[in-house]
């Protein structure tokens, strides 16, 4: 039965609320950075991660930002863009889990979604401990010079009637050097809400972590 529970990721000088689950006998675990103006709360995010943990794959979901940077960036919109602040929240969320017992010592995936799709590029740029990396949605564009630096199979995932970011995908392919793939899922928005899409996306992320991450 797999272990759930909600923790509080102390970061330094903020605190980030995260939930945590943990299947029995689970090796790997794949931290999810989220998408501007959504949170830990993700219906998305929390369908992929159920997905991930029926799999063997321990998750943690967790804000970027506190509560009083989600005040900020309501009314101004600017921190969820701040693609190193995010990054950095996750590599200090990547730091947390390798200081937890019954954690410490699982392979790390990233799942990002949107701009958290950009943050787990470039925050999988500073750490060669991250064995795997899945962008649903990404903008991986917003990674810039991170991108040729990533050493993680990375897997792109587009919905076919998100034009622009098929394109911004497209370019990222061109400037990364790991192993990679890109994956279009048909008549998918950018939200990926037609029947059918999101388990999909689900599918391919748990086939993608469980080749990378599984020993």
């Amino acid at each position: 039965m797999t272990t759930s529970a909600d923790v509080a990721l102390e970061l330094g000088s903020v605190e980030l609320a995260g939930d945590v689950a943990v299947p029995p006998g689970a090796d790997a675990i794949v931290l999810f950075a989220h998408g501007s103006g959504s949170s830990r709360r993700s219906s998305r995010n929390r369908a992929v991660a159920a997905t991930l943990q029926d799999a063997g794959l321990a998750t943690l979901l967790f804000d970027l930002l506190s509560d009083d940077e989600e005040t900020i960036d309501a009314r101004t919109a600017e921190l969820r863009f701040d693609i190193s602040l995010l990054a950095d929240r996750l590599l200090s969320a990547t730091r947390w889990v390798g200081g937890q017992d019954g954690l410490e010592d699982m392979r790390i995936g990233y799942f990002g979604a949107s701009t958290g799709a950009a943050a787990a590029l470039v925050a999988a740029a500073e750490d060669d401990r991250v064995g795997a990396v899945v962008s649903r949605g990404g903008r991986p564009d917003l990674a810039r010079d991170a991108l040729s630096r990533v050493t993680a199979p990375t897997l792109l995932l587009v919905g076919g009637a998100d034009t622009s970011v098929i394109a911004m995908n497209e370019e990222a392919m061109e400037q990364l050097r790991c192993e990679k793939r890109m994956e279009i899922v048909p008549g998918a928005s950018h939200l990926f809400e037609e029947p059918g899409a999101l388990e999909r996306v689900a599918d391919q992320a748990r086939d993608w972590f469980a080749d990378k991450l599984f020993s």
